[in-house]
């Protein structure tokens, strides 16, 4: 699991940080038109690996210490944050994950990640009344008529104002990925 590169340079000088109009080199794919756009839940990654094992997604600050049981995946060189996995059980997540694994009726053998959401995970953006599991491989696909700044700022936000949606990723046939949330663009004045 590396971290997804958002689609647009972020400015982290802005409070809060916020995207501007300028295309991520390594995204620049997006606006070319390759690739799959899916809809972004908006929860906390799980994974189900390969000997039947829950995982949470979790980032750890340079600063702290790494929990027990912790797999390291990747580093992110601007925040100095590394992302891994650390075993569901000893997650703040593990009573709403046990919860959603009961309301899923889970596919044998199907591992990889998901996505948790409900009632008690981020304040509920989803809707959602009971704790449930999205499988990413799974994700809707979206139409986003318009692939430059603009356009896709629109889809997001009317996506986010319509059911919670948080954002968008596509995926490319080689296997990248990139990701746009609606509270990555800057506030409207009103």
């Amino acid at each position: 699991m590396k971290k997804i590169p958002t689609v647009f340079v972020r400015d982290f000088g802005a409070r809060p940080a916020h995207v501007v109009e300028e295309v991520n080199p390594e995204c620049a794919w997006v606006l070319a038109g390759e690739g799959r756009a899916t809809r972004k839940f908006d929860g906390t990654c799980v994974m189900l690996d390969e000997h039947g094992s829950w995982w949470a997604r979790r980032e750890v600050r340079a600063d702290k210490p790494a929990p027990a049981g912790y797999v390291p995946v990747s580093t992110d060189p601007t925040t100095s944050r590394t992302v891994g996995w650390e075993p569901i059980e000893q997650s703040p997540f593990a009573t709403f994950h046990a919860e959603a694994v009961r309301n899923c009726a889970a596919d044998e053998g199907v591992t990889g990640t998901f996505e948790l959401i409900g009632p008690k995970i981020n304040g509920n953006p989803e809707r959602r009344t009971a704790h449930l599991l999205v499988e990413h491989a799974q994700a809707l696909n979206l139409d986003v008529p318009e692939l430059t700044f603009e356009g896709i700022r629109k889809t997001v936000r009317a996506l986010a104002e319509a059911d919670g949606c948080e954002g968008i990723v596509w995926h490319h046939p080689d296997g990248r990925m990139a990701k746009i949330k609606a509270r990555d663009f800057k506030a409207e004045a009103r």
